[in-house]
């Protein structure tokens, strides 16, 4: 329920505040006053597109903030947690929400849920749970086919979702394996030159075999090779100078001598024993390293031409291999999972009769289920005529039938039905489309009858009314009054009308005044009572809102509206 709304400079609204609350308002004024501010204020905090227009002259942005009292937990309080926001208690399972909306005057747009920053998206979120907006342009979404049948599922709800959403689950499904399906048929001849170039790059993984890292173990043996003969010389030259078969000093021969000397006086001073030992342990190390490159000279010794030929060799086959895929690791990847691939894409034939089998298989489900659907939908829709046939007896149509017929349409995500609401407007008439045989005073009745009649199957609540009374008077603009304050007990409902006959059966009656400074027109908000609703319920039904005439009416209207209420 919206609690309050304060509008600051939007349009001709310089800065205003409008006391909602529970049951009936009415919203009235002058024309040009700013009326339909209010509902475009709304709609802003439903997450509507912001428009620069929309700012008042002269002004840096437009601002609304709204306060709605909505169940402490739920989706609503989900929502808001999820954008970062809270809502505030104020007890009996109750709380408060905030909600902001900045339009500047460039056309950026700020908004705020429960006193965080949000995308605009989240506004529009919350929307679904806490208001529906209707106006003329509502009326003319009424005459489309997807709209009356989202008006026969919204009130069929507790039969129709669940045999919907079974439906779009065999929906998807079905159209996944019709989607594969059509993908192998389709490219059935890209998937065969696909197995046969990956059975021939298999092939040719499993001649060359090759290993991780091979192509680094290959260069690094190349390089090897190809400077074999400066390498033997190094080493030759470093073992000859660690451990020399000639007469010549080597290092193992002179780390043994200077051990020895240090040995033969270690007992005159201790410092000396331990040098001693450094020195043994050096000549062991270099005997071990003229061990190590003995080994290494042997070794070059059993290389030659021939090897560094053969490895030249492979590393061209597996330079082949890394320019056909990239890279070693991926041609060593495409060998553990290319089987797998080629399995998939040779098995296509018998892939193909399954997936026919499934196919056929989920088209029977999908048409169980949209049996189903339709069965629903056809029982809810005989309720739903008879519903709302009531109510437009009530809204001074007394001789006027609706029909709500339910026939076989295009397939889709929503089933296979085309929902279409018919009017017969008097008896004898043949059923007939609203778009085609109702007026626009029928068309607002015929859509308030349906909103009254959900209303009593649940659903958001707040309802507002933008002027849906248009093309309606006299006593038919009374029954719309006494449906809207028979919708405002289960819900809550914010009408903006220039009818006084609607007005009337509302609890709480705002009224939009202008006033001009010379320069800048302001509309500001007041709540009216006593001799300035009676004057203003004469300013709607006379233009005078002191004629004595007009007066009488209005308190007549009054007292008709308030014994109702």
């Amino acid at each position: 329920m919206i609690e309050q709304i304060t509008l600051r400079d939007l349009g001709v609204i310089a800065d205003a505040t409008l006391p909602m609350g529970p049951g009936f308002t009415a919203i009235t004024g002058e024309t040009g006053a700013g009326k339909t501010m209010v509902v475009t204020g709304l709609g802003l905090l439903m997450g509507a597109r912001s428009d620069a227009g929309t700012v008042r002259s002269g002004a840096d942005q437009a601002a609304v903030e709204g306060v709605w009292i909505v169940p402490e937990s739920g989706a609503v309080a989900d929502r808001v947690a999820d954008a970062g926001g809270e809502v505030e208690p104020i007890g009996a399972g109750r709380a408060e929400l905030y909600l902001a909306r900045t339009v500047t005057a460039e056309g950026r747009s700020r908004a705020s849920v429960g006193g965080r920053t949000a995308p605009a998206g989240v506004l529009a979120d919350l929307a679904e749970h806490l208001v529906v907006v209707h106006g003329q342009s509502d009326q003319l979404r009424l005459r489309s086919g997807a709209a009356q049948r989202d008006a026969l599922d919204r009130f069929g709800a507790e039969s129709i979702e669940p045999a919907l959403a079974r439906y779009r689950a065999d929906f998807d499904a079905a159209r996944a394996l019709r989607t594969e399906l059509d993908e192998l048929t389709t490219h059935r001849d890209e998937r065969v030159r696909e197995a046969d170039d990956l059975r021939a790059a298999l092939a040719e993984l499993e001649q060359v075999d090759p290993q991780p890292g091979e192509d680094v173990e290959l260069a690094q043996r190349a390089e090897r090779l190809a400077n074999a003969e400066e390498l033997r010389l190094a080493a030759t030259a470093a073992h000859e100078a660690l451990s020399g078969e000639d007469d010549a000093p080597d290092v193992v021969t002179l780390l043994a001598e200077a051990r020895r000397a240090l040995e033969r006086l270690a007992s005159s001073d201790p410092a000396l024993a331990a040098h001693a030992a450094t020195l043994e342990e050096l000549g062991y190390r270099a005997s071990d390293l003229a061990t190590d490159l003995s080994g290494y000279l042997a070794d070059l010794d059993e290389t030659g031409p021939h090897e560094l030929a053969a490895v030249e060799e492979r590393r061209a086959a597996i330079a082949a291999i890394v320019r056909a895929h990239g890279t070693l690791a991926d041609a060593l990847a495409l060998r553990t999972e290319g089987g797998l691939r080629l399995a998939e894409l040779d098995d296509d034939g018998d892939r193909v009769e399954r997936l026919a089998a499934e196919v056929a298989a989920a088209e029977t489900t999908l048409d169980e289920s949209a049996a189903a659907l339709t069965a629903a939908r056809t029982a809810a829709a005989e309720r739903l005529s008879d519903a709302v046939t009531t109510e437009l007896h009530a809204l001074a149509l007394p001789d006027a039938r609706v029909v709500v017929a339910v026939a076989p349409g295009t397939p889709g995500v929503a089933g296979r039905d085309e929902v279409s609401i018919l009017l017969a407007p008097h008896p004898g008439a043949e059923p007939r489309p609203v778009a085609k045989s109702a007026s626009g005073g029928e068309l607002s009745r015929v859509m308030l009858a349906i909103e009254v009649v959900i209303a009593g199957t649940g659903g958001v609540p707040t309802f507002v009314f933008d002027e849906i009374d248009a093309g309606i008077g006299g006593a038919a603009a009374i029954e719309v009054g006494r449906r809207l304050a028979s919708l405002a007990q289960a819900s809550q409902v914010i009408v903006v009308t220039h009818l006084a006959q609607v007005a009337a059966f509302a609890g709480n009656h705002l009224s939009v005044v202008k006033a001009s400074d010379g320069s800048v027109t302001a509309s500001s908000v007041r709540a009216l009572a006593g001799a300035e609703r009676e004057a203003e319920m004469a300013r709607l039904l006379s233009g005078l809102p002191d004629s004595p005439a007009a007066l009488e009416h209005a308190r007549e209207l009054l007292s008709l509206g308030g014994a109702e209420a």
